[in-house]
């Protein structure tokens, strides 16, 4: 394996991963209040811009829209990912294969794990595969690393966040994707539990720009790598300047009133 620092999903050590695998996991209810975005050619457009590194997306999405996009997007593939209809124990089908991902051009793979559900056991197998099958190809892996099941109450407690983080450590991943847990102390040791392995973070649900950018430069100060962000950016009237600053925030490490400060 390289370098994940060398890997085209990192720049300057930091990487920011433009998200729109919600078709799947989420299903239209997202799209609501920007229909336009239904179409996955204008999130690609929208990951062209310098700031991200790359954009996950599922193995249909990629087939049809990351063809036109090769030359000025890196492609991070999820292999796995299950649809809000389903109503069971939290789950995540695996739809692709390593092999699959890599012959249609992927710079990295992506894969959900729910540390706690009662499937934790085979999700784990299935991501040792995965992992296994992508150092074949000098591809990264990028956990999504979401502990939810019946017997978690709170899953951003920093105490799940920093298992979480050590579970993408202790299974093999080379950056793990977690929520925010609450403040920059707790991601700090969210941190630390993961070692040598890059932790981003996860964007979650639209808020305002201060309001994100601010938990973004809150992450950063703790040590995380960057973000893995979708509806932050995407459901934004104008995603252009929401990215200018955080690629201020980031890369140049920039507080959030100054990056938005230098982008109005």
């Amino acid at each position: 394996m390289i370098p994940i620092d060398d890997s085209p999903i990192v720049r300057d050590g930091k990487s920011l991963i433009l998200a729109m695998d919600h078709g799947l996991e989420h299903g239209p209810v997202d799209f609501k209040e920007v229909p336009e975005k239904l179409d996955p050619s204008t999130v690609f457009e929208t990951a062209t811009h310098d700031a991200v590194t790359c954009m996950a997306v599922q193995k249909g999405i990629a087939e049809g829209y990351y063809p036109s996009y090769e030359d000025d997007v890196n492609l991070l593939l999820k292999v796995n990912g299950t649809s809000n209809l389903w109503m069971g124990e939290y789950d995540s089908a695996v739809n692709c294969s390593v092999d699959y991902a890599a012959e249609i051009g992927a710079d990295a793979v992506g894969f959900t794990l729910y540390g706690g559900s009662n499937h934790e056991v085979e999700m784990a197998e299935e991501f040792r595969d995965v992992q296994e099958d992508a150092r074949k190809h000098d591809l990264p892996v990028v956990m999504w690393s979401y502990p939810r099941g019946q017997g978690l109450k709170n899953d951003t407690k920093p105490d799940v966040i920093s298992y979480a983080t050590r579970l993408g450590l202790e299974l093999g991943a080379d950056i793990a994707k977690v929520k925010y847990p609450g403040s920059k102390d707790a991601m700090a040791h969210a941190v630390q539990c993961a070692g040598d392995m890059n932790v981003v973070m996860s964007g979650g649900s639209k808020t305002s720009d201060h309001e994100f950018l601010s938990t973004v430069e809150a992450a950063v100060d703790a040590g995380a790598k960057g973000l893995a962000v979708g509806r932050n950016i995407w459901q934004r009237e104008d995603p252009t300047r929401i990215l200018d600053a955080l690629e201020l925030v980031i890369y140049e490490e920039e507080t959030a009133d100054a990056a938005l400060e230098a982008t109005e």
